[in-house]
């Protein structure tokens, strides 16, 4: 079968490339017995992919029987997955197949693996290694023949690193790994579901197909979807019901879906110890850090130029660092550095603090100057800001740690002697 027709048969609707390249994975593991693990955000579909790889495989005319594993209580889901022997806990008034022992021979997809609690995920890493596993209140071992089917809408890595998942199932789940894209990742995709999922409510409440105009198709390719497929359905299905125009301009999707209104911004990721730290703390740390990249730029382009004595053609850029050119191909010399950082061919950048930053220059060009020279002026390269910035920083930074300036120092990314220096020239209070 083709991609084009396993997506007719399974109403897999899309033409993003992301997603070919998972269903063409779960086409090709289909054939096999190996395990895979389904990840992606909620909504995506990855109960979908289980039934295509169910379908396509030798298992086909056999059980096939999805799980969430998040929805069966701790205390109940080994007797789900495995049964239980009668009297083996209150209320076990008689033996009970549990689902590996119902599907032999057939296909199980447990969903939400990762909410699976530590005693079951040991029951079934013995499922998967042997093929063996033993009902609740019995000491027999029994054995199916079953194939798994995960998958996952969090990182697992992450639960392994909190003890909360084990290491050896996580690597027995994902011989075959594959990543169904999120809705922001096809957003090519958004148009073509919005009218497959406007055909089929306009049938179900019997009316007219509703239409986006081009800046309400905009607004909903700039959402950012959390919750993905799901999400863009009811959607659609709110704006079926509730609009009174059958074209759907901005101003009617917004009234209807106020929510569309949040546009997909980018987001500053960091470390676990910025999770307590204000949108503007994260700012001030970024500028703060941005300050010595931007120094150092500068000192790596005066030293190239002083040292190779190059002859500046194109002066556009000089004239956006403040220099004034009396004419072109001006040769640029004279300057001696106070840094040496270039060393044969390599160039090693060199990171300054405050004390031994060079003092860079800033040459001007002046058009008063008959004979061609160049006069030097002294560049201001930290504003009174950025010296703002950079003291609300330190001082949050010395207040988060209780004055340890050890980890306040690594914090801030500096040195705790350079640290020392700022505190004593900023004259903060510890």
């Amino acid at each position: 079968m083709t991609l084009q027709s396993i997506k007719l048969k399974f109403g897999i609707l899309g033409v993003s490339a992301s997603l070919d390249n998972a269903l063409n994975t779960a086409v090709r593991v289909a054939p096999t017995d190996l395990t895979v693990l389904i990840s992606g955000e909620s909504g995506v579909g990855k109960e979908v992919f289980s039934k295509v790889i169910h379908s396509l495989s030798p298992r086909k005319h056999n059980p096939f029987i999805a799980i969430n594993c998040g929805a069966i209580p701790e205390g109940t889901i080994n007797s789900e997955l495995f049964g239980h022997e009668k009297g083996a806990f209150t209320g076990a008034l008689g033996d009970r197949k549990g689902y590996f022992e119902t599907v032999d021979g057939g296909t199980i997809f447990l969903d939400e693996i990762g909410e699976m609690p530590m005693d079951t995920q040991a029951s079934l890493l013995r499922v998967l290694e042997s093929g063996e596993f033993i009902r609740v209140g019995s000491s027999k071992s029994q054995k199916t023949d079953v194939r798994v089917i995960a998958a996952t809408n969090v990182n697992l890595e992450d639960l392994i690193k909190k003890g909360k998942f084990r290491e050896d199932l996580y690597f027995r789940l994902s011989i075959v790994p594959i990543r169904v894209p999120s809705l922001k990742d096809r957003r090519e995709d958004i148009r073509l579901l919005f009218r497959k999922f406007a055909v089929d409510f306009s049938e179900k409440y019997n009316t007219n197909s509703i239409q986006l105009t081009d800046q309400s198709q905009a607004i909903l390719e700039n959402y950012s979807w959390p919750g993905n497929i799901r999400e863009l359905r009811n959607v659609t299905e709110q704006l079926s019901v509730l609009a009174e125009e059958k074209i759907v301009t901005p101003e009617i999707l917004l009234k209807i879906t106020p929510q569309l209104a949040n546009r997909n911004l980018p987001s500053i990721v960091g470390r676990r110890d910025d999770e307590n730290m204000s949108e503007r703390d994260i700012l001030y740390k970024l500028l703060f850090e941005m300050k010595g990249d931007v120094n150092d730029l500068k000192a790596l382009v005066f030293e190239l130029i002083s040292r190779n004595q190059l002859s500046v053609g194109d002066m556009s850029s000089f004239r956006q660092l403040g220099m004034k050119p009396a004419s072109d191909n001006i040769p640029v010399q004279n300057y001696a550095p106070t840094n040496q950082f270039v060393s044969g061919n390599s160039v090693n950048p060199k990171i300054f603090d405050k004390e031994d930053e060079p003092t860079h220059q800033a040459y001007f060009f002046s058009d008063n100057d008959e004979d061609g020279t160049y006069q030097a002026m002294e560049e201001v390269s930290d504003s009174l800001s950025l010296e703002v910035m950079e003291k609300d920083m330190i001082i949050k930074a010395l207040k988060k740690y209780n004055s340890r300036r050890k980890e306040a120092a690594k914090e801030l990314g500096l040195s705790e002697r350079t640290l020392y220096r700022k505190i004593k020239q900023y004259d903060i209070d510890q």
